[in-house]
C-alpha cells in the first residue's frame, strides 16, 4: 500500500472533484423554483451527499457506486429535475476498478428507477412524461460515455502494467545472460591459472617430502592458498550461476580462515565471546569477508608479527575487531584501498558501523558492527 506523495495528490484530486460536482449539483437544485420545506431540504442534501461521496470513488468504486444511485432517486424523488452526474463519475470510476457486471446491474437498476421516481412526484404525471424525465436527468448515451470511458482507461493501465512487467523480465533475462558471461570469462581467465599453482605447490610438497626434506611454511602456505582460492573461484562461479543458491563462506569458517592466516607464520589467535544468536546470512557473510580481507591486508601490508581477531555476539549486534601489531602508527594515514572501500561499503549497506585506523600502540585496527536484527 502506498502512502507518498502520490497517494496524497490522488486523495486531494478525488475531494476537489466531488467539492466541485457537489457544488454543481446545489447550484443546480438552488436554481429551481424551490421552497425550503423538509422536502426540498432533503433533496438539497441529497444533492450534497451524492457529490461528495465520490471522493471515495478510488477506495470504494462500487459503494459510490449506490451511495450515488440511491441520492440520484432519492432527490429526482422529491422534485428536483437535476441531472445524475455524480452517478455518472461513479460509473466511471467503478469500470476503471473493473466492476463492469456490477456497474452494466447498477445502471439497469437506475434507469428504471428513475421513472418510478417522478410516478412517485404529488403532482399528476402521466408515463410518458415520467420517461422523459428520467431521460433527462440520466441519458442512457452518457451512461455508455462514462462506462466506455471506464474501460479504455483501464485497458491502458493494464497494457501499462503489462509492459513493465515485460521490461522487468527482460532486465531480469539480461542479468542472468550477463552473470553467466561473467562466469564463463572468470572460468576462462583465472581457473587455469589457479589450478596450475595450486598443482605447482602440490608436487613440490610433494618432491620435498619424497626426499625427506622440510616443507618450507611458505609453500605450504601457497598450496592452501591455491586451494583455498579454487573452493573460492569455484563458490562465485556457482553463485553467478545459480543465483545465489550455492553456500557462501560464513561464520563457521573463521577458525579455518586464522588456521590459513597462521600458516604463513602469522601469530593469529581467534577469540569468541558471548552466545551465538540468530545470524542474517547477509551478517554472516559479511562478517567472514571483513575477517578474510583484514587477514590478507595484514599479510600483504602490514609486517606484522601477530594479529587477533575477537568475535563478540550481543543481543542486538555483532562486534569484529581485528588488531595487529605492524608498522601503522597514529601519524600514517591509512590508504583507503579496494578492500577497505569493499568492507565499508558491505557494512554500510546492513546498517551497521566500520571504524579502520592505526593504534594508539602501534599497527592497526578494524572494528565493525552490524546489526543482527531481522528487521534492520
Amino acid at each position: 500500500m502506498s502512502t507518498g506523495r502520490p497517494a496524497v495528490r490522488a486523495g486531494v484530486r478525488d475531494w476537489a472533484i466531488a467539492v466541485c460536482v457537489a457544488a454543481v449539483l446545489l447550484i443546480a437544485g438552488l436554481s429551481e423554483d424551490h421552497s425550503a420545506t423538509n422536502t426540498d431540504l432533503l433533496g438539497y442534501a441529497l444533492l450534497v451527499a451524492g457529490g461528495l461521496a465520490l471522493s471515495a470513488r478510488r477506495r470504494a468504486p462500487v459503494p459510490v457506486l449506490a451511495v450515488t444511485g440511491l441520492c440520484a432517486v432519492g432527490y429526482q424523488a422529491v422534485g428536483f429535475d437535476v441531472p445524475a452526474v455524480a452517478f455518472l463519475f461513479a460509473v466511471y470510476a467503478a469500470v476503471r476498478a473493473g466492476h463492469r457486471v456490477v456497474t452494466v446491474v447498477a445502471a439497469v437498476l437506475m434507469l428504471a428507477a428513475l421513472p418510478l421516481a417522478a410516478l412517485a412526484l404529488p403532482q399528476e404525471m402521466s408515463v410518458t412524461e415520467a420517461l422523459a424525465r428520467a431521460r433527462g436527468a440520466l441519458e442512457l448515451a452518457w451512461l455508455v460515455a462514462a462506462g466506455a470511458a471506464g474501460e479504455a482507461l483501464r485497458q491502458a493501465e493494464r497494457r501499462a502494467d503489462e509492459a513493465e512487467r515485460t521490461r522487468e523480465e527482460t532486465a531480469r533475462r539480461r542479468a542472468d545472460e550477463e552473470r553467466l558471461h561473467i562466469a564463463r570469462e572468470l572460468h576462462d581467465s583465472l581457473t587455469h591459472q589457479i589450478s596450475i599453482i595450486k598443482v605447482q605447490a602440490e608436487v613440490a610438497v610433494h618432491l620435498a617430502r619424497k626426499r625427506g626434506e622440510q616443507v618450507p611454511e611458505a609453500l605450504l602456505a601457497i598450496r592452501e592458498a591455491g586451494r583455498e582460492a579454487t573452493r573460492e573461484l569455484r563458490a562465485t562461479l556457482e553463485t553467478l550461476r545459480d543465483d545465489g543458491t550455492a553456500p557462501p563462506h560464513g561464520l563457521d569458517q573463521l577458525p579455518d580462515l586464522v588456521q590459513r592466516a597462521r600458516m604463513t607464520g602469522l601469530d593469529a589467535t581467534l577469540t569468541i565471546e558471548g552466545q551465538r544468536p540468530e545470524v542474517p546470512a547477509a551478517v554472516d557473510r559479511t562478517a567472514y569477508r571483513i575477517v578474510q580481507e583484514s587477514l590478507t591486508n595484514i599479510a600483504r601490508h602490514a609486517a606484522a608479527a601477530s594479529a587477533s581477531v575477537r568475535i563478540d555476539y550481543r543481543p542486538d549486534a555483532l562486534a569484529i575487531r581485528v588488531d595487529d601489531d605492524g608498522s601503522a602508527t597514529p601519524d600514517t594515514a591509512p590508504m583507503p584501498g579496494v578492500g577497505l572501500l569493499g568492507m565499508r561499503e558491505r557494512v554500510t549497506a546492513l546498517g551497521g558501523r566500520l571504524r579502520a585506523e592505526p593504534r594508539d600502540e602501534g599497527g592497526f585496527t578494524v572494528h565493525a558492527e552490524l546489526p543482527v536484527s531481522r528487521t534492520a
